[in-house]
C-alpha cells in the first residue's frame, strides 16, 4: 500500500490558522506558531468577552434606571422591590428605555410604585 503524505493538508490547517490571525501585529499574523498562539488567546478573549457583554448591560440598563428613579424621588432597590409588590413585571432593559425615551410614563411607574408602598 503506498504512504500517503499529509502536506496538503498540514498546509489547509495552518492557512485557517493564519486567516483568522489577519490584520494581527508583526509576526503573529504571518508565522504559523505565533499565530496559533495568539488565535488560541484572541478565542479565550471572544469567549469571556460574549459573558462580560451581559454583565456590562444589565450595569448600564441599573445605572440609567437608578438615574431616573433617583430624579423622581425614590432610589432604585426601593423601586425594583416596588415593581415586585405591584406585580409589575418589566425587566431591566425594558425600564432603562422607558427611562430614556418616555420620560413621563417612567414617572408614572414610580407613582404606582409609591402607591403600593404607601
Amino acid at each position: 500500500m503506498a504512504r500517503v503524505k499529509g502536506a496538503m493538508m498540514t498546509r489547509k490547517r495552518r492557512n485557517k490558522v493564519l486567516k483568522l490571525a489577519k490584520g494581527y501585529y508583526g509576526s503573529k499574523s504571518k508565522l504559523f506558531k505565533t499565530a496559533k498562539q495568539a488565535v488560541m488567546k484572541s478565542g479565550q478573549y471572544a469567549y469571556v468577552g460574549r459573558k462580560q457583554r451581559k454583565r456590562d448591560f444589565r450595569r448600564l440598563w441599573i445605572t440609567r434606571i437608578s438615574a431616573a428613579a433617583k430624579m423622581n424621588g425614590m432610589n432604585y432597590s426601593t423601586f425594583i422591590s416596588g415593581l415586585r409588590k405591584a406585580e409589575i413585571n418589566l425587566n431591566r432593559k425594558m425600564l432603562s428605555e422607558i427611562a430614556i425615551a418616555d420620560p413621563s410614563a417612567f414617572a408614572a411607574l414610580v407613582e404606582q410604585v409609591k402607591a403600593q408602598t404607601a
